[in-house]
């Protein structure tokens, strides 16, 4: 359903030929002036916490049940704490009508001098998508502009689907009920990225955010089992090697997948994606040149998300 064929040339650098993706980065001039990292994150506090009916219709990694708003208040307050010894932050309140705007990673996403909004696929998160005082925060505080990829036939999660290597402009687009091929298009263009791979994801997967992160550049963390085509993150590592961190279905389970570099030499991940760090991938970050950084989200981890989704990075 969400496949598109080989024989569809790429459009702008966009590709749907994992071979013909290859080839283009191998022809890809060194970028210049990417910045590899975030300068600052934002973030949504949990305020009306809670699981969102339509959200756990295509994401499997949400619990059932009741959850406790006063534990995620707090998980949230130690993630913001930490993240911001290391970057600066901003925190904008939550809202009554939208469950998930804990997770404003998929639903805002910026580049050097703008701002970009998401066309979500379920209502609970096109309401996050038509706040107004996050854009206007960005317009009078950092004079971005302000660009909305809202629109007929478009779904577009950005980097909750998108996982981008920023240092070097190349996207990762991972289609699913959350990605469609218009949403990609828009993507790649909004992003600026100067060549991007789209590809189907397994089964049940709903963001590539989860089991894959491309960190600073210059590592790459990806679950093989999460991809339709397995030709696909075999090539994609390719580029990384060896600061390749293949992981076991129990840390893709544990979202070790959806970490984040905010620094050149710290990733961040939850503290339950850090207990299921193996010794092994834990060495290949060091290797790397990255220490690791938790903070417990067991709690907001229920509304199937990890750490990755909270933040949202300012470029």
């Amino acid at each position: 359903m969400f496949t598109s064929t080989p024989d569809q040339a790429a459009t702008c650098g966009l590709y749907a030929d994992p071979v013909a993706f290859h080839e283009a980065l191998r022809r890809l001039a060194p970028a210049l002036d990417r910045p590899a990292t975030a300068r600052g994150a934002f973030f949504v506090r949990p305020d009306y916490f809670a699981l969102a009916e339509q959200s756990a219709t295509d994401n499997l990694y949400m619990a059932s049940g009741t959850v406790d708003r006063t534990r995620a208040l707090r998980e949230h307050a130690d993630l913001v704490d930490a993240i911001e010894r290391v970057i600066p932050t901003q925190v904008f309140p939550g809202l009554a009508d939208a469950a998930d705007a804990v997770f404003p990673n998929n639903v805002f996403a910026t580049v050097p001098g703008k701002l970009m909004i998401g066309a979500m696929r379920h209502p609970v998160r096109q309401r996050e998508a038509a706040r107004d005082d996050i854009p206007d925060w960005f317009r009078n505080h950092h004079g971005y502009a302000v660009e909305s990829l809202i629109a007929p036939g478009v779904v577009a999660e950005l980097t909750g689907a998108l996982v981008p290597d920023r240092a070097a402009g190349i996207g990762y687009f991972g289609l699913s009920e959350r990605l469609n091929r218009a949403g990609t298009e828009a993507m790649h263009r909004a992003f600026g990225l100067r060549t991007s791979l789209m590809f189907d994801l397994a089964p049940g997967e709903y963001h590539t955010n989860v089991v894959m992160s491309v960190l600073a550049g210059r590592a790459l963390v990806l679950h093989a089992g999460s991809f339709a085509d397995p030709a696909v993150p075999r090539l994609i590592a390719e580029r990384y090697a060896p600061h390749v961190i293949w992981l076991s279905d129990d840390e893709k389970a544990n979202f070790v997948g959806n970490c984040i570099a905010l620094t050149s030499d710290t990733v961040f991940m939850s503290a339950r994606a850090d207990a299921a760090l193996s010794d092994r991938n834990r060495e290949i970050l060091r290797h790397a040149g990255f220490s690791v950084r938790s903070i417990d989200l067991t709690e907001i981890r229920l509304a199937g998300g990890g750490l990755r989704c909270c933040v949202a990075g300012i470029f």
